[in-house]
């Protein structure tokens, strides 16, 4: 959003109101150690959408995101969200391209969510306002109000 900011690993929980186009978009930042895993269905009420931001330079960690990626969607609670995959990194040389980052996940195997793939760069923000338009159109086909509260 315009922002460059010094991160570090999630521990626990993060969250975030972000007002773009306005719409409110309340962002839970999840932790993804293994031991944070067991607590993500207590943030999946209500959510809409799903982030999921994939490091590409990590290949090794690809096997074990794809698992808890179909985990997470076959979550009752999620049922009904939609799922946006970030290919961040783009701008390291030998990053996967979003394509063999989706031919990874199995993403065409996804039947019952709508997906997106979007390559990104967090530094530069490149990609990151494409993926938000995503969001943005599915969201405009179910309704139209002048400001609207979407939960990730």
């Amino acid at each position: 959003m315009n922002e460059v900011v010094t991160t570090s690993p999630t521990i626990g929980s993060n969250v975030e109101e972000v007002v773009w186009k306005n719409i409110h978009f309340i962002m839970w930042d999840l932790g993804g150690q293994q031991s944070l895993r067991a607590a993500w269905s207590t943030y999946y009420l209500n959510t809409e959408f799903v982030i999921v931001v994939i490091d590409s330079t990590d290949r090794e960690r690809l096997s074990v995101t794809r698992q808890e990626l179909y985990r997470m969607l076959n979550h009752e609670e999620l049922s009904k969200a939609a799922l946006l995959v970030f290919a961040n990194k783009q701008d390291v040389k030998g990053a996967m391209t979003a394509a063999e980052i989706s031919r990874q996940l199995d993403l065409t195997a996804i039947k019952k969510h709508q997906w997106h793939i979007q390559s990104c760069c967090a530094l530069s923000g490149e990609g990151l306002y494409q993926g938000l338009e995503w969001i943005c159109s599915r969201f405009k086909k179910r309704s139209d109000p002048q400001q609207t509260l979407v939960k990730m």
